[in-house]
């Protein structure tokens, strides 16, 4: 059997690899969080097979199932939110699955920033404004950030900003991230990102907080900061430049 980490993609449930539905078909159990995965995704399930809320589960709660289901000698289609490589807390499950001897694969997914960079119809890299993403939190109710990954520190190069799992602290994250970015830098906040009930919200570090505040927004959502959301002049791409040397 073969435990499969698989990115269920940031909320819609059209937006899963072709890879990660048929690796859902054919697993007689499918472990998923309730409060991020769409029902309509468990609907790939073959019939009659296992499906586990893991969202009041704890990680030794949820490695039990994993190895039952490898005694049984059935695969286990494990769903994550967005991309398995960002904030999924798969890595401490692999770990233990490493001390088990239990086989495992990956499969990507849709991540929740470039759902939102969809959303919002902007490119998070553009020429001569932005060409460095930062993908990271804040440490509310989370484990502690490591030394020198604090939001001052990292907004000091001014690159544009992605941050999950921060709405709860977006009077924080402001007063944080103005000191480099200043109160007029754009920022958008993507509340459910793809779903039929997703929000947009566009404003600068400035109003977002209040914005953030009157829509009643307290979870599943992205911010970016950065210049990049508004900006209209900048050079084209070389990539297409009539005077790159092509082959």
């Amino acid at each position: 059997m073969t435990v499969h980490f698989i990115g269920a993609g940031p909320g819609a449930a059209d937006l899963i690899t072709v890879r990660g539905r048929e690796l859902i078909e054919r697993s007689p159990v499918c472990l998923y969080a309730g409060a991020l995965v769409p029902p309509e995704m468990l609907d790939n399930c073959p019939p009659g097979a296992r499906r586990i809320d893991t969202a009041k589960m704890t990680l030794d709660e949820i490695l039990d199932e994993l190895v039952a289901a490898h005694r049984d000698g059935r695969d286990v289609a494990r769903l994550h939110s967005g991309d398995p490589s960002v904030m999924s807390a798969m890595a401490e499950q692999m770990r233990r699955l490493d001390e088990l001897g239990v086989p495992y694969d990956v499969v990507p997914g849709v991540p929740a920033f470039a759902a939102a960079a969809a959303s919002l119809n902007r490119e998070l890299t553009v020429p001569g404004v932005g060409q460095t993403v930062i993908l990271t939190r804040t440490a509310a109710r989370a484990t502690p950030m490591p030394e020198g990954e604090d939001l001052a520190t990292l907004g000091r190069s001014g690159s544009t900003m992605v941050l999950h799992l921060s709405t709860q602290r977006v009077d924080e994250l402001v007063e944080e991230l103005t000191p480099n970015y200043g109160a007029d830098c754009p920022v958008a906040v993507v509340a459910r990102a793809s779903r039929a009930d997703e929000v947009v919200l566009r404003g600068t570090l400035g109003d977002i907080a209040e914005q953030v505040h009157a829509a009643g927004i307290k979870r599943t959502a992205v911010f970016v900061v950065g210049e990049v959301l508004t900006a209209t002049q900048f050079p084209d791409s070389a990539l297409y430049s009539p005077q790159r040397q092509r082959d």
